[in-house]
């Protein structure tokens, strides 16, 4: 996974390995790393979400 994934990029694979889980797509060893990738990309998710409502914050009270 790119250490610097856009955050659509990562929403999108996230919903396509939803999608895969909901469609009983995975066998257990593929849905274990399936997992485990998704818990890297909610994590990298939020953290980007953190970040951009600290830095709109910032301007906000610059102004």
């Amino acid at each position: 996974m790119p250490r610097e994934m856009k955050y659509e990029t990562a929403m999108r694979q996230l919903e396509t390995i939803a999608e895969k889980m909901e469609n009983g797509e995975l066998d257990i060893d593929s849905l274990c790393e399936q997992l485990k990738t998704a818990q890297k990309l909610i994590k990298m998710c939020k953290d980007k979400l953190t970040s951009t409502e600290k830095n709109i914050k910032k301007v906000l009270e610059e102004n």
